[in-house]
């Protein structure tokens, strides 16, 4: 393998992994309130759209970025109110939440198949991104690659080393402990929930306006449900979570591969890689239940439902 070669092997990678690592940020965050939201691949969806129509509409892919947040956060809301506040099963509502954006995202995407819209550029710096193997893979990304590595770095931070991270584990550890002294767990849960939301939504985003830059009906691919398991890959540290998502994305750049080089393979179990992967990964990391069990929020799924 030639360097320029092993170079685009890197950066598409990256490219893979990225959307995987947005919506699995969002989605430590809600479970860390104790909150389990399987919506993710449907809010995914609905950011896609919302992000590419806002694109198309305005001429500015960074405007799709924050409409696809938008988006994203409201349609979480959505299962905020049915859960939190009408004590919705968490799963079934989950769900729902997820067949409900295959739908709706189809439906308001109809009228942009095969249109083209504003996409998401790498960034070019004189001098730097021309560097053999480093220049490209360190100084030739796009915004949201950079952005879902800070935002991840900042999460540790918040989670470890804030009074506000303290207490999002705390609700998520013992809601009725955290209520009891005086924590507003319903809000908190809320917050948590919106912006696990409005991450899927730029997951989302990121595949309409750079990933795959057209509008599809099916674009996740299943990547909300690959991030979902990413989060318990985790044991809900966003250390192991980097490297998951970094992981998952090369099984996901590798099903490609294969299939770019016409290996004799079936190309539908090519492209179920990243699934069989992914099941996998979950079936050896559920036997070191002493790792999981010391990580997982003890309230996570639970309802809750403040007594005044």
């Amino acid at each position: 393998m030639t360097l320029l070669e092993l170079t685009s092997v890197i950066v598409s990678i990256i490219s893979a992994s990225t959307p995987l690592l947005l919506a699995a940020s969002g989605e430590l965050i809600t479970e860390k309130s104790g909150v389990l939201n399987l919506g993710v691949e449907g809010m995914m969806l609905i950011g896609a759209i919302a992000g590419f129509a806002t694109a198309h509409a305005t001429g500015s892919a960074l405007l799709g970025v924050v409409a696809a947040a938008g988006a994203g956060m409201a349609i979480s809301m959505l299962f905020a109110v049915l859960t939190l506040t009408l004590l919705a099963n968490q799963i079934a509502t989950g769900l729902a939440l997820t067949i409900f954006g295959h739908g709706f995202a189809a439906l308001m995407g109809a009228g942009y198949v095969g249109i083209a819209a504003p996409t998401l550029h790498n960034l070019d710096i004189p001098g730097l991104t021309t560097l053999p193997l480093i220049g490209p893979i360190l100084f030739g990304q796009n915004i949201l690659v950079y952005g879902s590595l800070a935002l991840l770095a900042g999460i540790s931070w918040f989670l470890r080393r804030t009074h506000a991270g303290l207490i999002l584990r705390a609700v998520g550890d013992s809601h009725e402990a955290a209520h009891a002294i005086g924590y507003d767990v319903l809000t908190i849960r809320y917050a948590a929930i919106g912006f696990g939301g409005a991450m899927a939504g730029i997951a989302g985003a990121y595949l309409s306006l750079y990933y795959s830059p057209l509008w599809s009906q099916d674009l996740a691919a299943g990547r909300g449900w690959i991030a979902l398991a990413l989060v318990v890959f985790s044991a809900w540290r966003p250390a192991w979570l980097l490297a998951g998502a970094y992981l998952f994305g090369g099984i996901t750049f590798l099903s490609l591969y294969l299939q770019g080089l016409g290996v004799p393979i079936p190309s539908p179990f090519i492209s179920a890689l990243p699934y069989i992967g992914t099941v996998v990964v979950l079936v050896l990391i559920s036997r070191d239940r002493r790792r999981i069990r010391l990580n997982q929020p003890a309230c996570l799924g639970k309802s809750f439902h403040a007594v005044t």
